[in-house]
């Protein structure tokens, strides 16, 4: 049979965007996107977060080192703030087309429905592919009580025109912590509200109560075990309710983690089964119709929702179309979550390896006073290794540090080399991160 296409892909994302590129030289590749092409990180997720989070960077750094050589305090101008981030981030969508219609790859706007195992209905255009890669990602998850709608979400938090008086994110992840903290920076009245009296669940608790306190210097207000029951309007204000909480701000966000974007898919038209939690593949990020691939987000495996795992399965599932027939085998994968300071790891969990001693060797070293975090003031660096005893090779890492984004990184090239500590003795520029790594053992 002849289709329309040799691949589409539904989502022009990171992810879809990886496989369509990786496939464009040999096949004539469709992309199809209902919102901003480019995807939720570099229009509303983690690149307009960075560009934001940058000055909170500089005022925390100023703020450290005062008393040190430096007087007087930064202060965030939001709108000049959003003005820096809005420079780069409203380009991205034009940006994005262009690259796709420059590298030889067609392009529809509209949403797209799987009509069967090669068919899709984008708008009121039907189109054929031998291959179908879903990449349609997450949306946030709202609570199920009455008033949820009355709930914004991180999309509208970055790209607020003026920063409101008083903010509550709904949910102690990442994005409550992330966000929480660019607000708190910037002058509001910042509360986080959660469900247990857990902070960063997918982070050891030994770190996330280390990462507590720096929050609350900051001025944001924890509420733990709260179930909220309804969300109501309170003139211009929002007002949150639980048994024995109230609790009224100018905007509430939910933040209580994301959903698979597979609503209205219609996977069920193929013979897909799915949730809420994603599309179930295999180790070759095939569906249950092995000429469909789902890839990031949107898909059931346990690696985590981050953009360069999603790229990383869309490069994977080109060369899957094209020939390779190699199961999927990922490289370490660092995850970081930017507070007053950095809160890193990869590999090995820390709860495994102390579980497990007789497997493992974890050292835990107090950094702040060593050369490199005196330097710059660092308030409460601290580095977990974790070595396996067998091998003797690195397995494992966590790092709470201003710096976190950079060793974490050295940790997990180090641990897909198989390196072990012996290995990281090496030179390094001085002073970094990097330079006191043999101490760390």
């Amino acid at each position: 049979m002849a289709y329309d296409y040799g691949t589409i892909v539904i989502g022009g994302g990171p992810g879809g965007l990886a496989a369509a590129y990786g496939l464009a030289a040999k096949q004539k590749v469709l992309v199809v996107e209902n919102d901003l092409w480019g995807g939720t990180c570099p229009n509303y997720g983690c690149d307009p977060k960075k560009m934001l989070y940058r000055g909170v960077e500089v005022k925390n750094a100023a703020l450290r080192m005062n008393g040190f050589g430096i007087s007087g305090t930064a202060k965030i101008d939001w709108p000049s703030l959003m003005a820096f981030k809005r420079s780069y981030i409203t380009g991205v969508p034009a940006g994005t087309l262009n690259g796709l219609t420059h590298a030889g790859i067609t392009t529809l706007y509209g949403h797209a429905q799987l009509l069967g195992e090669h068919a899709v209905k984008v708008g009121s255009q039907n189109v054929t592919g031998e291959h179908i890669v879903i990449a349609t990602g997450h949306t946030p998850r709202y609570p199920d009580i009455p008033g949820a709608n009355l709930l914004k979400t991180s999309r509208d938090f970055l790209d607020l025109d003026q920063l409101p008086t008083s903010i509550a994110f709904i949910g102690a992840g990442y994005v409550s912590v992330e966000l929480a903290n660019i607000a708190a920076a910037a002058g509001a009245d910042v509360h986080i509200i959660g469900h247990s009296d857990r902070l960063l669940r997918a982070f050891p608790k030994v770190a996330t109560e280390a990462l507590k306190p720096l929050l609350a210097k900051t001025g944001i207000h924890f509420h733990p075990n709260v179930e909220l029951t309804k969300i109501t309007p309170l003139g211009t204000m929002t007002h949150l309710h639980a048994d024995n909480f109230d609790l009224n701000v100018d905007m509430a966000i939910t933040a209580m983690g994301r959903i698979a974007n597979v609503a209205d898919l219609g996977l069920a038209n193929a013979g897909i089964k799915a949730d809420t939690r994603g599309i179930p593949v295999d180790d070759h990020l095939r569906t249950a119709v092995e000429t469909i691939y789902a890839i990031g987000d949107v898909n059931l495996k346990p690696q985590p929702k981050l953009t360069p795992v999603a790229g990383f399965e869309g490069r994977y599932v080109a060369n899957q179309i094209l020939g390779d027939q190699a199961p999927i085998s990922y490289s370490a994968i660092p995850t970081i979550v930017f507070g007053p300071t950095e809160l890193a790891k990869v590999g090995v969990s820390l709860e495994t390896a102390e579980a497990a001693p007789d497997q493992y060797t974890v050292k835990h070293n107090e950094t702040t006073h060593w050369y490199t975090y005196n330097r710059i003031q660092d308030p409460d660096a601290q580095v977990w290794t974790i070595v396996d005893k067998k091998t003797g090779r690195l397995a494992g890492a966590v790092v709470l540090a201003s710096l976190a984004e950079d060793l974490i990184n050295t940790f997990a090239a180090a641990i897909d080399a198989g390196e072990k500590p012996s290995d990281l003795n090496k030179i390094y520029a001085y002073p970094s991160a990097q330079s006191d790594l043999q101490h760390l053992f």
